[in-house]
């Protein structure tokens, strides 16, 4: 349940990793409209992996002149043309325009790390730092072995931490590059890609070094997640379970256009899926309970779960797992009776190498599949597409892990009960308040006229 308007709420934490992570509120998705801040979690003192001088934070976030419930109303509306207009939203970083933002300021020799947090809603920042080399250390909270490269595309909810060495002479200054770009959105002057700057400044009176020529080289190298190595050193696990996702856009009966896995178009139940998990005793193993259209996945304690998940249309999709990380293994074309474009059909198969990388948010190009392996835990885990339009619009699922464990391990503070039920939500029974498999009360399901595959 979301804090009600008028109340506050205290979350207290046991950190038990340390990284770059952010937060934000997904209830009403009003993430889009702002609520989202980066949360930096230091390793304790002795305990870092790498070595640097100096820690700098670079936040990018896409910032639009409509909120989003008036863009989501002109996207699901049948009245409207779908796809509806493309809505260009402007740069930030660090919370203004991204041509504003603070200098950093590095001194010859130094070590720096920047840590590259995108908390936008549907937009991909490409983050270049010409001139220097540059060591990926982190993914998502998880450090890696170090990893080159010279540019690095961020989607939506997916950090990164890179180190820098300095140059040992101060007679240049430096531009670091974030560009902003929606795949979905065509190019128009101006309007997309946004194109920002940052200074590194060495010495204020040193001139600023001519970098064009960075981008123009045949062997310019951009990450490749899939080649990345986790600092663990954990082998891939071995699944137990596997599970199959397509998703994509569906026509339904509404007249609307909405998202889907596996043909379920995400609705909210009436009792969240937490206190279904926790009030259902044994039944709480059988998904149905969770209702038609929570997309739930029941996963036993500790299974090995490895996901595929196809991805059939024309856009990016960054898609999250809440509560922990998955190890990325493969991707590959997505398989399809229909061919894909000319364009995507050099997609080949890349498999991951020694210690697969873990992360949390994958981004998920056109066509193509990407294949990753998590450990259930006890919790209730949300899985969706960061993209807010596409979540909104039902590109969603829950992994519910080891309910049974779940049941004997966590307590709820009053504190959210209370919340809810001043909200008028319901905390126990099925997804709809009722006992076993009566869902009396749900929101009707709509009914699929036409799979269109795209969406917007």
């Amino acid at each position: 349940c979301g804090i009600p308007p008028g109340d506050s709420f205290t979350y207290h934490y046991t950190l038990e990793q340390a990284g770059s992570m952010w937060l934000h509120g997904h209830l009403a998705h009003e993430i889009s409209d702002g609520l989202r801040a980066a949360f930096i979690i230091h390793d304790k003192p002795g305990a870092e992996l790498y070595h640097y001088d100096k820690d700098y934070l670079l936040t990018f976030e896409d910032w639009f002149s409509t909120e989003f419930a008036d863009r989501m109303y002109h996207t699901i509306n049948p009245k409207e043309e779908f796809p509806p207009p493309k809505s260009y939203a402007y740069g930030l970083v660090n919370g203004v325009n991204g041509n504003i933002t603070q200098t950093l300021n590095f001194e010859p020799g130094k070590t720096y790390r920047i840590r590259l947090v995108n908390m936008g809603d549907i937009n991909s920042f490409q983050f270049s730092l010409p001139g220097h080399e540059m060591y990926v250390i982190e993914a998502d909270g998880e450090y890696s072995v170090p990893y080159f490269t010279d540019g690095i595309d961020i989607g939506p909810a997916q950090r990164y931490s890179v180190l820098i060495k300095a140059h040992d002479t101060d007679a240049f200054n430096y531009y670091f590059n974030a560009t902003m770009h929606a795949n979905f959105i065509s190019a128009s002057p101006g309007l997309s890609p946004r194109v920002y700057t940052g200074k590194i400044e060495y010495s204020a009176n040193a001139p600023y070094q001519d970098t064009r020529a960075f981008y123009e080289r045949p062997d310019f190298k951009w990450l490749n997640d899939i080649e990345m190595h986790s600092a663990s050193g954990h082998p891939a696990m071995v699944p137990n379970r596997k599970l199959h996702l397509e998703i994509g856009n569906n026509l339904y009966n509404t007249g609307q256009h909405l998202d889907h896995i596996n043909n379920i178009t995400f609705v909210m139940p009436n009792v969240p899926t937490l206190f279904t998990a926790l009030s259902m005793g044994s039944l709480a193993m059988d998904p149905r309970v969770y209702g038609p259209q929570t997309n739930a996945v029941v996963l036993k304690y500790g299974d090995i779960v490895e996901l595929t998940i196809n991805n059939f249309s024309t856009l990016l999709h960054p898609f999250h797992r809440h509560g922990g990380t998955f190890q990325i293994t493969e991707y590959g074309p997505a398989g399809s009776s229909t061919p894909a474009p000319e364009s995507f059909q050099n997609i080949t198969v890349q498999k991951s190498k020694g210690s697969p990388m873990r992360r949390d948010t994958i981004s998920l190009t056109e066509f193509s599949y990407v294949k990753v392996v998590f450990q259930a835990t006890a919790a209730v885990n949300f899985f969706h597409c960061h993209n807010s339009i596409h979540s909104a619009m039902g590109m969603d699922m829950v992994f519910i892990e080891g309910p049974d464990v779940l049941q004997k391990t966590l307590q709820i503070p009053n504190a959210m009960y209370e919340m809810c039920h001043k909200q008028g939500i319901p905390t126990t029974g099925n997804a709809a308040g009722n006992i076993g498999f009566d869902f009396t009360g749900l929101p009707n399901v709509p009914t699929i006229v036409k799979q269109t595959g795209d969406n917007q």
